[in-house]
Order: structure tokens, then C-alpha cells, then sequence
């Protein structure tokens, strides 16, 4: 009996990850107090390209930021006044998470941070076909 009690454990911990790299990573990411910083973008519509999707958000100030989103080795191009960067090293990582709309599963990536932009440029293989399909419309970046 205690072998399907694991099992039923098991399943529940997997229902809440989109897949298993999400699930290695969720323990990896930093709490909210020890990132340099921490955005949530809430995302109205993508508009797809030939290999990538962009998407226009507001910032806290009122700024209109793009975000594109594109397939390639994984990797971020952070926007500095999103992330309030000014002055600061660049960071190493981004954590990038999101919920799948159908069924809520958590995405999690973890992207170098390549470089500083007038935009957010994401890199990243999953986030961008599920961008194709729709499938979020929340992100959430922790950068450490």
C-alpha cells in the first residue's frame, strides 16, 4: 500500500510541471528578496513572424516595451529600463516562468542573460512555440 501512496504523490508532483525540466528547476529559483529583480508581464496578444513572435507591454511607468520571443540556443537580452538595470552589472540568469493556459502547469526556464537591449529578447525553443499556439499570457522573469 505504501508503494501506490508514492505513486499517487508522484503523479500529483508531475501534474504540476509542464515538463521535467521544469520540475528540476523549481527548486532553483530564488525567492523574491534575494533576486536583482523580479517582473511580471501579463501579455494581451502575440503577433507571429516567420521564426519568432513579438508583443507589445506596458511598463510600470507607462512605457511601451517589446518583447520578442524567438528559437535558438536559450539565452535572454534583458531591457533596462524593465528591469531597472541602470548602473548595475549585467546579471548571469534569468528565471522565466509562466503557467500553460489549458491544464496550469508551470513552466520554468533558466537563461543566461547574453546582453542588455531597447528590448526584452528571449531565446528559448518551448516559450516560443507555445507563444505560436497561444498557450500563455503571463510571464514572470527573477533575475539573479
Amino acid at each position: 500500500m505504501h508503494y501506490y501512496c508514492r505513486l499517487s504523490i508522484r503523479k500529483k508532483k508531475n501534474d504540476l510541471f509542464f515538463d521535467s525540466v521544469s520540475e528540476k528547476l523549481f527548486a532553483d529559483i530564488p525567492e523574491s528578496t534575494s533576486a536583482i529583480a523580479k517582473v511580471f508581464l501579463n501579455i494581451e496578444q502575440f503577433d507571429i513572424g516567420q521564426s519568432y513572435v513579438t508583443a507589445k507591454v506596458v511598463n510600470k511607468y507607462g512605457d511601451k516595451v517589446g518583447l520578442n520571443i524567438q528559437g535558438g540556443r536559450p539565452g535572454i537580452e534583458l531591457q533596462e529600463s524593465l528591469f531597472r538595470l541602470q548602473g548595475k552589472q549585467i546579471p548571469k540568469h534569468a528565471f522565466v516562468l509562466t503557467r500553460i493556459k489549458d491544464g496550469g502547469k508551470l513552466l520554468v526556464r533558466k537563461l543566461p542573460v547574453v546582453g542588455i537591449k531597447d528590448w526584452l529578447l528571449i531565446y528559448e525553443d518551448t516559450l516560443f512555440l507555445l507563444a505560436v499556439k497561444d498557450r500563455y499570457d503571463e510571464i514572470e522573469f527573477r533575475v539573479v
